[in-house]
């Protein structure tokens, strides 16, 4: 058998090559890496939740505490539409009311963060608190939790309109792989369209049922 090789000289070949591979781009979106970008945000009490980012991993400990844990996004990302991302739970919290304030906690929230054009550019640097604070930001937050049908919208407690809960899988423990739509979630929950991507953030929640949660989050994907 003879193999023959072809060889690309022409210029003009090799740079319409390049742009369709540019065009294209990777299938499975961009990555978002579990690393110092990330910062964790407080609440009230001075309860935190222990998290260990790994790169393409973050774990995740929440023995009666609850916080989050932020990192704004590039903006080559304001526009994405999709994300995926893979998450377990070994120890979770039992199911608990997801509207009712104080009394809502959860194995694990996955946070994606939009603002208006101009907010986006005033609060760049703006911590995830005073980020989800304001009247140009909306969040979806996809959360393990409750006792909910998947699929169901919650609003928030905490969001006045702001926030709104996807739920994905009611309280329990597993592994599994989730994709989501992002602009379909959000005109679903907010009834419009949304705006720039701005942030991600993960929460676990246990310190109302005094309950304790070992999990993790890997390989998220945005594109």
């Amino acid at each position: 058998m003879t193999i023959r090789y072809v060889h690309f000289r022409h210029p003009a070949f090799l740079a319409l090559l390049i742009f369709l591979i540019a065009l294209t781009g990777p299938a499975q979106g961009e990555s978002i890496p579990f690393d110092r970008a990330w910062k964790e945000q407080g609440f009230l009490r001075l309860w935190s939740n222990d998290y260990k980012p790994e790169g393409r991993r973050l774990g995740v400990i929440s023995d009666g505490t609850v916080s989050l844990f932020y990192r704004p996004l590039p903006e080559n990302l304001r526009g994405a539409r999709r994300a995926s991302w893979e998450w377990a739970v070994r120890q979770g919290v039992r199911a608990t009311d997801l509207t009712r304030k104080g009394g809502d906690d959860r194995n694990l929230a996955l946070y994606f963060v939009f603002a208006d054009p101009e907010a986006a550019k005033r609060l760049a640097r703006a911590s995830a608190a005073r980020l989800m604070r304001h009247a140009g930001t909306r969040a979806l937050i996809y959360v393990w939790g409750g006792d909910y049908e998947s699929g169901t919208v919650l609003a928030s407690p905490y969001g006045e309109g702001r926030l709104k809960t996807v739920i994905r899988r009611p309280a329990g423990t597993g592994r599994f792989r989730e994709t989501a739509d992002l602009r379909a979630d959000f005109r679903r929950a907010f009834g419009a369209d949304p705006g720039v991507l701005v942030g991600v953030a993960v929460s676990a929640d246990s310190d109302d049922t005094d309950g304790r949660i070992e999990a993790f989050i890997e390989n998220l994907m945005i594109e």
